[in-house]
């Protein structure tokens, strides 16, 4: 497929894709509108023919790459394939014509979803309450930093800290900054997991928490995460969970059980949603009894079978979204739970791990990896070794697109040098991973015999090799064809 133009350079002058009925209303439109709002001149719009218009975008949908239409094992993301049942779920007449405006006694299948869902999510998490408000993980993370800064507050105490370990996901410490904290940072131990005696060098009574996720973001365990937790609470802190690496603890362990008091659960990561081009998304945030009170109003709550909304909440934090969270994603997520059940979340993490150990396996020999023990949903590789032939994290990737496979993660987490962050996720078969497997090792192959080759991927792409440093410092969003 060759390279599609522009939809302006598409059609020609005079040519439509409708036809309008006649205005015969006895004046003209800009009669009946404020003049304020009228336009000085035609607009510059394409003029092209239905058909132009469809094949156009269909060409351009065609470039796209998804989990509909190759692998995708994009580490610490989880973008794995979305059941299309789920979708059909949000389409129902009754959740698709609702407005949040609605009197509660006509709103009360949503109502009842919602209270479902914090329930089944404070199951699954090992939490007491639940608010699906936030939109997003990084706005989850704000709001449990907001609620940790809220219970200090009333508590009447200052507390300055927040800790991060270096293995942590970029969006913690820009969310523990954002929320006002002083962000520090502590080295992960030779395991790759968090160094207790580097925390306790920094743990004091001006510490008000440790951000975590576990797994790591280098796929692996947190064996000591009991102590951790007992540390942190020592002190008088309280412990966070990024939910982002969530999809291998489900129905296996929970965050509450481990010690956490605050968890964000990315629905758009585990609870089968779509996920990436900027959304849609939702960050539930999960909390213990003692965080409660700070959640943000209003709180669905359930009295003989009729729900109804809580508002009056002393120490509620107020509003943290317009309404009640991005209520389709929430319905596919609730689908998601009730299509699975109990057994079938299980199976979600024991896939998923058994497909990240099997990959490991495989490419161990022929990539180098830092860390070789069991790992959970993803692990880390680095191209340590083809780097001897000049050929980087970010070559291989390149070359992964030449073969219809989306690039890992690359690069992070920043303590492996040249990272490859693979997950593979629970729903690929063990046909694509050893197809995976195999374009990896070619890939290592050719980078020892003909570096060159992996050094100038991509080339079956509409656009290759792109100078990255020029396109992010001298963007060119721009296009005037009038």
């Amino acid at each position: 497929m060759g390279k599609e133009p522009l939809i302006f350079n598409k059609g020609s002058q005079g040519r439509k894709g409708y036809s309008l009925p006649s205005f015969d209303c006895g004046k003209q439109p800009a009669e009946l509108l404020p003049q304020g709002l009228l336009r000085t001149k035609e607009p510059c719009l394409p003029e092209a023919s239905e058909l132009d218009v469809v094949r156009h975008f269909l060409n351009l949908s065609r470039k796209n790459f998804s989990v509909d239409t190759n692998f995708y094992p994009l580490g610490s993301c989880t973008m794995k394939y979305n059941p299309k049942v789920c979708e059909e779920a949000v389409k129902f007449p009754g959740f698709q014509k609702i407005h949040p405006y609605q009197p509660e006694d006509r709103a009360q299948g949503i109502l009842k979803v919602i209270y479902d869902m914090e329930r089944y999510l404070s199951e699954i998490c090992g939490m007491d309450a639940f608010t699906l408000q936030p939109a997003a993980g990084a706005h989850g993370e704000f709001l449990g930093l907001l609620l940790i800064s809220a219970y200090f507050k009333d508590r009447k105490e200052k507390r300055s800290k927040v800790i991060v370990p270096d293995s942590s996901h970029g969006t913690n410490p820009s969310s523990a900054h954002i929320a006002g904290f002083e962000v520090v940072s502590i080295k992960s131990n030779s395991n790759g997991e968090v160094d207790i005696d580097e925390l306790n060098k920094v743990l004091d009574n001006d510490t008000a928490a440790l951000m975590m996720t576990n797994p790591n973001t280098l796929g692996l365990f947190e064996r000591k995460i009991v102590e951790i937790a007992d540390t942190v609470h020592k002190h008088g802190a309280l412990l966070y969970y990024d939910g982002a690496n969530l999809n291998p603890l489900l129905g296996l362990a929970r965050p509450g059980d481990m010690g956490f008091d605050v968890i964000h659960v990315n629905l758009h990561k585990t609870f089968a949603t779509p996920h990436g081009g900027g959304g849609p998304g939702s960050g539930p945030v999960g909390v213990k009894k003692i965080l409660e009170p700070f959640l943000p109003v209003p709180r669905v709550e359930e009295k003989e079978g009729t729900y109804s909304l809580r508002y009056k909440e002393p120490k509620s934090i107020g509003k943290v979204k317009a309404f009640y969270g991005n209520i389709a994603v929430i319905l596919r997520a609730y689908a998601y739970i009730k299509a699975l059940g109990a057994e079938g979340l299980k199976d979600v993490a024991l896939y998923s791990i058994l497909n990240a150990n099997y990959l490991k396996e495989l490419l161990k020999a022929s990539y180098h990896l830092p860390y070789d023990r069991t790992c959970m949903h993803e692990f880390v590789l680095s191209s340590a070794k083809q780097l001897d032939h000049g050929v980087h994290a970010l070559d291989i990737a390149k070359a992964l697109i030449d073969k219809g496979i989306h690039p890992p993660t690359i690069y992070f987490p920043l303590i492996v040098p040249e990272a490859i962050m693979v997950e593979p996720t629970e729903t690929e078969s063990k046909e694509t991973l050893d197809t995976f497997a195999a374009v990896m090792k070619e890939i290592a192959e050719k980078a020892v015999v003909n570096p060159e080759e992996i050094k100038n991927a991509p080339v079956t792409t509409p656009i290759t090799r792109l100078d990255e440093v020029k396109a992010a410092r001298e963007p060119n969003l721009c296009y005037k064809p009038c």
